[in-house]
């Protein structure tokens, strides 16, 4: 595959989901990553279940294809080998709340001193301005403040959360398409040196119809369950076994299920002519449908509904999912054996170049796996290392100090 970010190197300091999300997305595209961790436990994710052979799989989701680098960013020391690691990158990401980077002596004139053309991309939970700006901010609660909740759940009255950390992972690739901007930057002279985005602002922006909704009319929507809030028949449906999901989004293809579904005389009737109408009279449509796929089982459905050019498909869970053929042929599961030699299956990225997918070339790193071999690189030598580590100021993992000799 293609990698349009080769030669591009990334400090990452950030931790958790939002920032290893954006990061993940800029190694699959070839950047070169290097996570530097504390060696108070490193990523705090690292501590967050559901573990494997004593991994956490939570971290792992998120952290392909990048370098690991423990060091004491408490210790003048350890503050100089951050310091060497971002005047020669291209590009420091993180995601502390807003002022812990000046704390750390990294203010943004320090960081212009050691690099005039570093790219710094940041990701907070309420933004840098604002009497929120201090808070942390994590994907619950912005999930809830910034009405993703209140359109979430079976329906008015309810306010679910969504059972993904989608404002997390959003923001981080936000954060990911703004450093990418700032690179291409270069190109016409517009290459800013911030790039910030925040929990809130994303989540904000993920609200569509339903936030311009708010905005225009002054209506706050409410939940609709597995319904769409304005299109019918367009959600969840029962069959004779398990509910499929059905998306009618034309006045053709309503005329096309009817036929499909023996009821012709549905597109006659007057509560269901129109998108309007039939939104208008969502129980009576939804009711007339699903009495008529009860009488077959889900299986036989889906392959019905979808030939005749309506989308449609059963409801999986996870494992379902990637167990189908779909992802199979997507090869979106790839494995990778981890430095101490367990196996770990992973998804990919999501992109494609040129026909070619994203490819997992080297599995999420062990806490401090590649202090050694980067620290080398930077011209430290094997008794610098020997030493720092011995000290307590970096933390070598199993990639041990003797093989890079």
């Amino acid at each position: 595959m293609l990698k349009p970010l080769r030669g591009i190197t990334v400090i990452d300091l950030s931790r958790a989901l939002a920032g290893p999300y954006c990061t993940a997305l800029l190694a699959d595209m070839g950047a070169r990553i290097i996570k530097v961790e504390s060696i108070n436990g490193g990523d705090t994710a690292r501590q967050w279940p559901p573990f494997q052979d004593g991994h956490s799989l939570y971290f792992d989701s998120v952290n392909r294809n990048k370098v690991s680098v423990c060091i004491d960013f408490y210790s003048a020391e350890g503050r100089g080998i951050l310091a060497g690691l971002i005047a020669d990158a291209d590009v420091l990401v993180e995601n502390f709340k807003p002022g812990t980077l000046e704390k750390m002596g990294f203010t943004p004139a320090r960081l212009e001193e050691l690099n005039p053309g570093l790219v710094v991309g940041s990701v907070t939970g309420f933004g840098n301005t604002g009497p929120l700006k201090d808070d942390a901010g994590l994907d619950q609660v912005i999930q809830g403040m910034s009405g993703l909740m209140s359109v979430t759940g079976p329906g008015p009255g309810s306010a679910y959360r969504v059972g993904v950390p989608i404002v997390d992972i959003t923001s981080g690739m936000i954060c990911a398409f703004g450093i990418v901007s700032s690179l291409l930057g270069a190109r016409n002279g517009e290459r800013p040196s911030r790039v910030s985005t925040s929990l809130l602002e994303t989540a904000l922006n993920l609200s569509a119809f339903q936030g311009q909704k708010a905005l225009s009319l002054g209506e706050a929507p409410t939940p609709q369950g597995n319904n769409h809030p304005v299109i019918a028949p367009y959600g969840m449906f029962a069959t004779a076994t398990e509910p499929i999901n059905i998306a009618v989004g034309s006045d053709k293809q309503w005329r096309a299920f009817c036929d499909l579904l023996g009821i012709p005389a549905a597109v006659e009737d007057p509560r269901f002519i129109t998108g309007a109408d039939r939104s208008a009279n969502r129980d009576p449509l939804s009711e007339l449908i699903e009495s008529t796929l009860s009488a077959k089982s889900a299986a036989d459905w889906v392959p019905l509904i979808s030939h005749a050019g309506i989308p449609c498909g059963p409801i999986y869970d996870y494992t379902q999912a990637l167990a189908s053929e779909q992802v199979a042929a997507l090869g979106l599961v790839q494995r990778r054996q981890r430095a101490d030699g367990s196996e770990l299956p992973l998804l990919r990225g999501p992109l494609s170049l040129d026909g070619e997918a994203s490819e997992i070339l080297s599995p999420p790193p062990l806490l401090g796996e590649h202090t050694a071999q980067v620290l080398m690189e930077r011209g430290m030598t094997h008794d610098d290392v020997t030493r720092l580590e011995r000290e307590g100021r970096v933390v070598c993992g199993p990639a041990k100090i003797g093989a890079q000799r």
